[in-house]
């Protein structure tokens, strides 16, 4: 049974700043960590690999080299092999290109039973890489995990949703979201960091010319939304007061309401 898990490595939101002036990240001493949810996703790989020693575990990310340092945290965590796409022309993407050039990459993995992918990125939030990477896949999905089991080629899962949760049922090949309910993710362990250690090059590199994409569907080419600014919320509040007979108060709470828009005159 062939697994992948994709991986994002993102800065840690904890101690993210925003210039004033600029409206951008400050990265620099912004220390990157793998996503947590995609944490839950590798450990549901992971727990099943636990019970089948014909499961492999490979660990998918697209992104600069440095984040072969989150897929080397996978490697020692248990997964077999680990693959990252990097390259300038995949710098930019939204989360279209992304699934595009993920598909790209899965197709040139070739044959696979099951991807696992965290339910968002916490420095995106927007939960939609999964969901896109199973319609270019054309392929099953379910969203939002929080238990999982497999019989055969049939997996059961709990939906998360807002009042309660789903029964889902499904055949492989399929896509699975992982919500943080699911599990509790592992930590490296010694045995798995030997392996990974005395081992050369452990993050397989791939780039544009190795893998069957159109230049012009990845990176920010293939990308149909621009963030135009980013900032921080101003914390702070004023407090108006008003004074005068219980009318007058309301006339004039009424009058400031309305010029805050919040009701209409």
């Amino acid at each position: 049974m062939k697994i992948i898990v994709c991986i994002k490595q993102v800065p840690n939101t904890k101690e993210i700043r925003i210039d004033p002036e600029t409206g951008t990240m400050i990265r620099k001493g912004v220390p990157s960590i793998i996503n947590p949810d995609d944490k839950h996703a590798l450990e549901a790989a992971l727990a099943l690999k636990d019970n089948d020693d014909e499961v492999q575990v490979t660990v998918l990310s697209m992104g600069p080299m440095q984040a072969k340092e989150a897929l080397i945290e996978c490697l020692c965590m248990g997964a077999d092999e680990a693959i990252l796409l990097s390259d300038r022309a995949f710098g930019g993407a939204d989360t279209w290109a992304t699934a595009n050039t993920l598909a790209a990459a899965v197709r040139k993995i070739g044959e696979f039973d099951l991807i696992l992918c965290g339910q968002q990125a916490i420095d995106g939030d927007t939960a939609q890489v999964g969901p896109q990477l199973a319609d270019r896949l054309k392929i099953p999905q379910v969203t939002y995990a929080q238990s999982l089991t497999l019989e055969g080629k049939t997996l059961t899962m709990d939906r998360q949703m807002e009042d309660g949760w789903q029964v889902i049922k499904t055949q492989l090949p399929a896509l699975v979201t992982a919500t943080r309910k699911l599990n509790h993710p592992r930590l490296m362990n010694i045995k798995d960091i030997v392996r990974v250690t005395s081992q050369e090059n452990p993050v397989q590199v791939l780039g544009l010319a190795d893998i069957q994409i159109n230049p012009d569907e990845t990176g920010l080419k293939g990308s149909p939304t621009r963030v135009k600014r980013s900032f921080s919320p101003t914390i702070g509040s004023e407090v108006h007061m008003i004074n005068g007979s219980t009318s007058d108060i309301a006339g004039e709470l009424i009058s400031v309401l309305q010029e805050l828009l919040l009701v209409k005159k």
